[in-house]
């Protein structure tokens, strides 16, 4: 049986005052993009409901803000243990709305959520609320009512990482999840209910970035503004909440450089790049998209790329041996199909994949996972990101040229270097982003995650990500 052939989704509704809230106006469609198939919907808000979740929210935020931090720990910490029982459900979910293969939809989509609230509320216990500076006694207090605006290609992963956090500092929240793929917000405010997060704490309005999206980013009652998006929508966002100078947190756009050192362990180097580049049908901020290679060593490095790419599956997203799904609508596969198309017009080399849909793939936003070797750090497919299973090959005459590269785009959200440890780090300490790997620790969820340049501001996850949500009161004495 399917994964996901008995998911029932419930009538359209926002999430307002601790209810779901009954919507009778125009609704968006969710489509499976594996099937085309419509499998749901939910409200095209407006406006006036966003301003409806604010009042909740301001009213709720005075108790909320009052509560023990240990309490709303405890709160917190249930949430994470419902998530956990809900898991089979929440990854057929989000299978079915946006494409993740379901093997990889439980671990990232479904574990990873729990795993990352566990690992920030137990930071809390330790956290300096307060502290002695002189005379001085510095308080660390909510900001108050936070929206926050969350991308399709985690719908879950990325909700947790800002309204756990901000939940724990004591605020109140107002968030809008993408209109692509927005079924697991309502299992995540159901949760929250069941956790005993009071009425108006959380909340959710469903719609469109243009509407809801600008509603919340401008709002005079909303305190601050957490994104996770494209670079370009996140300058909207940072436009709008001028107009009130409400805080405003941004984690966009990448184009992680992967930099293999002569020193490097190839086959370890090429294994692990590739499944970056690729992991979630490259729908990854950070994915290692330009893979940066010793110019002697680029044809070896290519072959280990191509034996690699054989063993990745492509096709139905509820089949437990595919690896690659769909993109997760036909607008994404209609862009990232563009860039292939531009890269070979552009005389990038085709390892694997290239143009056109995979076999036997006909119906579904479906793309062949692809490699370009032999890329011009320049070229449209080196700088731009494509968010796509799309690797790009770029050979480097010595380190300092390598790191040249890596810090030449708009971007700086993370990356990676492969090679003898002393060597790696050294490089890793010479490139401008706000995460580096070196060869492929273990993901710490602890570690701040944030962007240089035009991939955002601010810090998430752990303490770095609790300290975002607070305000810092000095009081004199």
């Amino acid at each position: 049986m399917n994964a996901n052939s008995e998911l029932s989704f419930p009538a359209p509704a926002h999430w307002i005052d601790g209810k779901a809230v009954p919507f009778s106006g125009p609704v968006i469609e969710v489509v499976n993009p594996a099937t085309e198939a419509v499998i749901a919907t939910v409200p095209a808000g407006t406006a006036e409901d966003v301003d409806r979740a604010v009042a909740a929210a301001t009213a709720a935020f005075p108790a909320w803000a009052a509560t023990d931090p240990a309490e709303r720990a405890a709160v917190v910490r249930r949430i994470a243990a419902g998530l956990q029982a809900r898991s089979e459900e929440i990854a057929a979910t989000i299978s079915a709305d946006m494409g993740a293969p379901i093997s990889f939809a439980r671990m990232g989509q479904a574990g990873l959520p729990v795993m990352a609230a566990e690992a920030t509320v137990s930071v809390v216990a330790d956290f300096p609320w307060t502290e002695e500076i002189a005379n001085s006694l510095v308080v660390r207090e909510p900001i108050g009512v936070v929206g926050a605006i969350t991308p399709w290609n985690f719908p879950l992963q990325q909700v947790i990482t800002k309204v756990v956090p901000a939940l724990l500092a004591g605020n109140t929240v107002v968030l809008k999840p993408s209109e692509v793929a927005p079924l697991a917000a309502r299992i995540l405010a159901e949760v929250t209910a069941e956790a005993g997060v009071p009425a108006g704490v959380f909340n959710v309005v469903h719609g469109t970035g243009p509407v809801v999206g600008e509603a919340i980013a401008g709002h005079p009652g909303i305190d601050m503004v957490s994104f996770t998006g494209s670079t370009r929508a996140g300058k909207r966002v940072s436009e709008l909440a001028s107009a009130t100078v409400k805080k405003v947190a941004l984690e966009l756009g990448g184009k992680s450089a992967n930099i293999i050192l002569r020193d490097a362990d190839l086959k370890a180097a090429v294994t692990r790049g590739l499944s970056s580049a690729w992991i979630n049908s490259g729908q990854v901020c950070g994915a290692y998209t330009r893979m940066l290679v010793p110019a002697e060593l680029h044809d070896e490095v290519v072959e280990l790329l191509r034996e690699e790419a054989a063993s990745y599956t492509v096709g139905d997203p509820t089949e437990e041996s595919t690896l690659l799904g769909p993109l997760a609508s036909e607008t994404q596969r209609a862009r990232v199909a563009s860039y292939i198309e531009r890269g070979v017009a552009d005389g990038a080399t085709v390892v694997v994949g290239g143009p056109g849909r995979p076999e036997g793939l006909e119906t579904g936003a479906y793309v062949r996972p692809t490699v370009f070797a032999d890329v011009d750090p320049d070229s449209v497919i080196a700088r731009e990101e494509i968010f796509g299973p799309v690797l790009v090959v770029i050979p480097y005459s010595d380190d300092d040229h390598a790191v040249q590269i890596a810090n030449s785009t708009d971007y700086g959200l993370n990356g990676a270097v492969f090679g003898e440890t002393g060597h790696a780090m050294a490089i890793a300490k010479r490139m401008r982003a706000g995460q580096i790997d070196v060869n492929g620790p273990q993901m710490n969820l602890l570690a701040p995650f944030g962007g240089y340049k035009q991939s955002g501001n601010g810090r998430e996850m752990g303490r770095f990500g609790l300290e975002e949500f607070l305000e810092t009161k000095a009081i004199q004495r």
